[in-house]
């Protein structure tokens, strides 16, 4: 292999890892707050998002995460902390479209430049009737335990709307 193919193979990998893993779609940013200023480069911000559940309408979840400034933030390197907070509500009729497994993905991202992920996924309180959805980040290598967690109880929209049980749609 020449020389230059070899140089270029850390520069593929890391194009690789910052590249965003996401779920159906990505999700739609409804603003940005900073909290730190610095002086020549970006602050560090939170930014909030939303999204809708691919396999779900009528549900819709908003969270918002810590973005980092700075030089590493600026060019996409830094490792963005794990305080994530999250809430799901119905925005409309809920119709679940397809059986699904208790904590599927819904959505996915990346938050440092190789090991760690933010996810939210869903599951069904089948007793209650509720969407359950939780978002957390982990590592390969170590995980995380700060997560946040929101629930959505599927309830009539209007008057004709009879509502679908939950525990109907998950996979046994």
């Amino acid at each position: 292999m020449p020389r230059r193919h070899i140089l270029l193979l850390p520069l593929l990998l890391v194009m690789l890892a910052v590249s965003p893993s996401h779920g159906a779609e990505d999700p739609d940013l409804i603003f940005k707050r900073s909290t730190v200023f610095k002086w020549l480069t970006p602050n560090d911000k939170l930014a909030t998002y939303g999204l809708d559940d691919p396999d779900i309408d009528g549900v819709a979840c908003h969270f918002t995460v810590p973005e980092r400034g700075g030089f590493k933030g600026w060019i996409g390197v830094a490792e963005e902390v794990s305080d994530i907070s999250l809430a799901c509500r119905q925005i409309g009729p809920i119709r679940i479209k397809a059986k699904f497994e208790q904590g599927d993905d819904v959505f996915r991202a990346r938050r440092s430049l190789l090991f760690k992920k933010m996810q939210i996924v869903r599951g069904c309180d089948a007793k209650r009737n509720v969407l359950v959805y939780m978002v957390y980040s982990d590592r390969i290598i170590e995980g995380s335990p700060k997560n946040s967690t929101s629930s959505v109880p599927i309830m009539p929209w209007g008057q004709s709307d009879q509502p679908q049980r939950c525990g109907d749609f998950v996979e046994k």
